[in-house]
């Protein structure tokens, strides 16, 4: 008896099981994840050749991405989502012909997205400094009217680039305080999130902080270390990655510059670690990158 065409069946039926139950890939926007060199991210889709991306987060369940664009001069915030087991295009959450939309960031809930914007207080006069902004997640979708973070965190001067502790507690910088003659020193600063409020805002102490320029922090959800970009004389290139852990005793150590694994002679800026603690992602002329998180673990 010839027993091929039943063999034959039974290998079909066992290779379509495999294809039915194989699960579809919903990281990082299918892309082939990077080694210790950083690489561009999502070239074909995000990083655009005609086009200038920088600020970037995903979701702590990696299925939603966010991302700044400049388009007509003016930064916009855009998404990618993974719906009905595919990445969508971007869209457009916010933007405005007149306003500066971008350093988009999630809550630790994931129901406010933040970002800065130098938009009017009620939406229509004429721009202003840049504050941190929220919009509310809704169940189609976000909110439209922008809701200030409040006193405890907005200035008269400029604040920029947010990342917040699982606590809320919410780091970033400020300008604030400064003189016309030193407007240009911002600091790393934090404030804990009490009772629905931003309380007033303090600065890290010398370890961190400098006479420099020192913004776009990204804070571990732990509250362990510190990633942030600064422009100091010893560094690789106009702007750089420096990074300060926290000791046993609970101070922040000196921070350290990244090196040029990370750093190069452009610009980097707009630090930020996936939930599941693998990618560093960061922007480098007008594009983002990403690298294996194995480059901060060398700097402990």
């Amino acid at each position: 008896m010839n027993c091929l065409p039943n063999a034959f069946a039974l290998i079909l039926i066992f290779t379509g099981s495999l294809l039915a139950q194989k699960p579809t890939d919903s990281s990082y926007l299918n892309q082939n994840p990077p080694g210790l060199t950083p690489s561009v991210f999502a070239p074909d889709l995000v990083s655009l050749k005609d086009h200038y991306e920088y600020g970037s987060v995903f979701s702590r369940d990696g299925k939603e991405f966010y991302y700044a664009v400049i388009i007509d001069k003016k930064p916009q915030i855009r998404c990618i989502r993974f719906e009905k087991n595919a990445w969508t295009a971007p869209k457009t959450v916010i933007g405005s012909t007149k306003y500066e939309y971008n350093d988009p960031f999630l809550s630790p809930d994931g129901k406010r997205l933040y970002f800065i914007s130098d938009r009017a207080t009620d939406g229509k006069g004429e721009k202003k400094d840049f504050d941190i902004w929220y919009i509310e997640r809704q169940k189609d979708g976000w909110s439209e009217m922008p809701i200030s973070a409040g006193p405890g965190i907005n200035s008269d001067k400029n604040e920029y680039y947010m990342s917040f502790t699982n606590d809320g507690t919410m780091y970033f910088s400020s300008n604030g305080g400064t003189t016309q003659a030193t407007d240009k020193n911002y600091d790393i600063r934090f404030s804990k999130y009490v009772q629905g409020k931003f309380q007033p805002s303090r600065k890290l102490g010398t370890t961190v902080n400098t006479d420099h320029y020192e913004a776009d922090v990204f804070v571990s959800p732990d509250e362990q270390y510190v990633i942030f970009c600064a422009e100091r004389p010893d560094g690789f290139g106009k702007g750089d990655l420096y990074i300060s852990f926290k000791s046993k005793t609970d101070e922040w150590q000196p921070a350290k510059n990244m090196g040029n694994v990370v750093n190069s002679e452009g610009y980097e800026f707009c630090p930020f670690v996936t939930s599941d603690g693998k990618y560093l992602f960061f922007s480098r002329s007008g594009d983002i990158f990403w690298v294996k998180t194995e480059v901060i673990n060398t700097l402990r």
